[in-house]
């Protein structure tokens, strides 16, 4: 029985629970167990309006309704302490029989209960949880707030940008750890490492159906597929990055430079934001920086940045000039007198039309080149952040030849995504104790690239993205700051204010 059943059977069996309050309320007590007009006479006898029906046909809307309701329900019987009332949402189960069988709690009809007066404190009291419920519920399952910390999308989005996320498009999904301080992601606010959040209860990953399934070129916020392990004083290098340059006995052994090495569940991880390039089943390649899927050029987005090399003839470009083309990464110097830029085609255009430059030249590795710290860190595989692949994207339910040599490309889905033991013993390969030579794949992944080229830490340099990550679609910026600026000198970007992401 998957969990979706299971929520549906929760939700199909709560007002059986009324059995005995119907009674007493003056209704059949056969009533309660009938489905769907069951939750009709439930709200009559708590005196609220049959429209609210409708608001139990939305998906984790209806849960925050039955809590509504089973509030009301501990009100008629004169349940008007907090205490009482979170007994009555906390252990319904228990709670709410008892109110119907208990012969010294009696009901009252809604239109004749007793108005308490609440004291200031228990009206600020009720007003805030109910605020922190609602808005976790609309956080948690609708859409999310989220501000661009890194220049990886440049110019698509800026740093200081701030958008909303909608986790509709894709389906919401249970948060794996519900148990947390609201409103911060990992960290407890005013401290440095302490944990937001304890995971006394895990919820499996499920994912509620969405309005759209994810396309090519979406942009798109995914927990950070490398943030599983981190060192918490390099929280912005992944942790297998820095066992690769530095070792594991140090990065565990040294805390001064690396501090304490802890886990984190997936929705605890860092939120990335990228432009989904592959879906599952694709195959992708980049020949000299331009992106192929499934054998077929992409075009560029249309504010993606690359690095340029500029060559003048000795006049430097006038720094005027440079914000004037929107150049906002920081220009490098090379020994020859050659200045590293990074561009969008447009910008580079307007360079060469300069009388003091001789030449702009994008900057492109060479097939064949490897750079180590490209996925998937081996030499067999001389790929680099120019020319890559080809690689084919796993698709839940696809099967994959096994090898030594190709077992690299798959090892940490095996492992760390899916969760099993892997060992390669005798030049065999060994999948939870068993020799394999194929592997079939639970999940379905994802390739995600930033538009700034050059200049974004992306599935080039830690690989796939599982679905399970996937937290959802950036659509739209309210508020966009430069944060290199003072309010009264151009902080906010006014025309980059309200818009869309394409």
């Amino acid at each position: 029985m998957d969990l979706m059943t299971i929520l549906l059977l929760i939700l199909f069996l709560f007002p059986m629970l009324n059995y005995w309050i119907f009674k007493d309320a003056g209704e059949e007590s056969y009533k309660a167990l009938i489905p769907f007009y069951n939750y009709y006479v439930w709200l009559k006898i708590i005196g609220k309006p049959w429209w609210w029906l409708l608001l139990m046909l939305v998906p984790f809307i209806n849960f925050f309704m039955v809590m509504l309701m089973l509030v009301q329900t501990a009100l008629s019987y004169g349940k008007n302490k907090l205490h009482e009332q979170a007994l009555a949402v906390l252990i319904p189960i228990v709670y709410i029989p008892y109110l119907g069988i208990s012969e010294k709690e009696k009901y009252t009809r809604p239109e004749n209960r007793v108005k308490v007066v609440k004291s200031q404190l228990r009206e600020w009291t009720d007003a805030i949880i109910f605020a922190v419920v609602a808005a976790s519920i609309i956080r948690i399952f609708m859409i999310e707030a989220y501000t661009i910390p890194t220049s990886s999308m440049e110019k698509s989005l800026l740093v200081g940008d701030f958008l909303f996320v909608s986790k509709l498009s894709y389906g919401p999904k249970l948060p794996n750890t519900p148990l947390a301080f609201p409103f911060v992601h990992h960290t407890l606010p005013l401290t440095q490492y302490t944990k937001s959040y304890v995971e006394w209860i895990k919820w499996p990953f499920y994912r509620f159906p969405g309005l759209t399934t994810i396309k090519h070129g979406d942009v798109v916020v995914f927990n950070y597929p490398d943030g599983d392990t981190v060192a918490l004083k390099m929280q912005t290098q992944g942790y297998n990055s820095l066992i690769r340059q530095y070792g594991r006995e140090r990065v565990w052994n040294d805390k001064f430079n690396f501090g304490d090495i802890v886990s984190r569940p997936v929705d605890k991880r860092e939120n990335y934001i990228k432009r989904c390039i592959a879906l599952p089943g694709d195959t992708i390649q980049i020949i000299d920086e331009v992106v192929h899927i499934n054998g077929k050029a992409l075009d560029f987005p249309e504010l993606s940045q690359f690095m340029y090399r500029v060559k003048t003839d000795g006049n430097p470009i006038n720094k005027r000039l440079i914000g004037k083309l929107d150049i906002t990464e920081d220009v490098q110097m090379t020994e020859n007198g050659d200045q590293i830029l990074t561009l969008t085609t447009e910008s580079a255009a307007k360079l060469k039309q300069l009388p003091n430059v001789l030449s702009v030249e994008k900057i492109i590795q060479p097939k064949g080149f490897w750079q180590p710290y490209i996925f998937p860190f081996d030499s067999t595989y001389n790929w680099n952040v120019d020319n890559f692949g080809p690689l084919y994207i796993p698709k839940a339910g696809a099967t994959a030849q096994l090898t030594l040599t190709n077992l690299t490309l798959y090892q940490r889905i095996i492992t760390a995504y899916e969760l099993n033991s892997l060992e390669v013993k005798e030049g065999k390969i060994f999948i939870n104790g068993k020799e394999s030579s194929s592997y079939t794949f639970k999940l379905d992944y994802y390739w995600m690239m930033g538009d700034n080229r050059h200049n974004s830490a992306d599935s080039r340099f830690w690989g796939f993205v599982p679905a399970d990550h996937i937290v959802g679609k950036a659509v739209f910026v309210w508020l966009s700051l430069d944060n290199n600026k003072s309010l009264f000198d151009g902080k906010i970007r006014w025309g980059k204010l309200f818009r869309t992401i394409r």
